[in-house]
């Protein structure tokens, strides 16, 4: 059930492609694979790892007020993980809503629950962990 290290944060920009442009053009990040999610964004990676998820509207958040502070709006923080049955039964014992996804092609599960103070936190275990379907 370890948490092995930082995997990205996502932010939900104001205006996706000047925000995209910042860190590409400004901080030199680059623009690389993303898998199809239903929705804009981009995924910019640095030294070769994913490390900054930028969102578009998602019809799923209509919901949610986009209140921006000075600094953005922070939409999760992920991590990468292993020990995906520890970490489920854990979340059960403990009665911890929580939402699983399986990303298409590499197979990779990705649990989503929410911290007590409303922010999303992502945890990512590899594919050898996720079963068979």
């Amino acid at each position: 059930m370890a948490l092995n290290g930082l995997n990205h944060y996502t932010i939900r920009p104001a205006d996706l492609e000047r925000t995209k442009d910042f860190y590409t053009q400004i901080l030199g990040l680059e623009i690389g694979y993303r898998p199809p999610l239903g929705f804009d964004g981009y995924w910019l990676y640095c030294g070769g790892q994913p490390t900054v998820h930028l969102i578009g509207p998602r019809e799923r958040d209509a919901h949610i007020p986009r209140n921006v502070g000075p600094t953005g709006l922070l939409d999760h923080i992920a991590f990468s993980c292993t020990g995906l049955a520890a970490m489920k039964a854990n979340l059960a014992e403990r009665g911890i809503e929580h939402e699983e996804r399986v990303i298409p092609r590499d197979r990779q599960t990705q649990l989503f629950l929410v911290d007590p103070d409303g922010v999303a936190v992502e945890l990512n275990y590899p594919s050898d962990e996720t079963a068979a379907v």
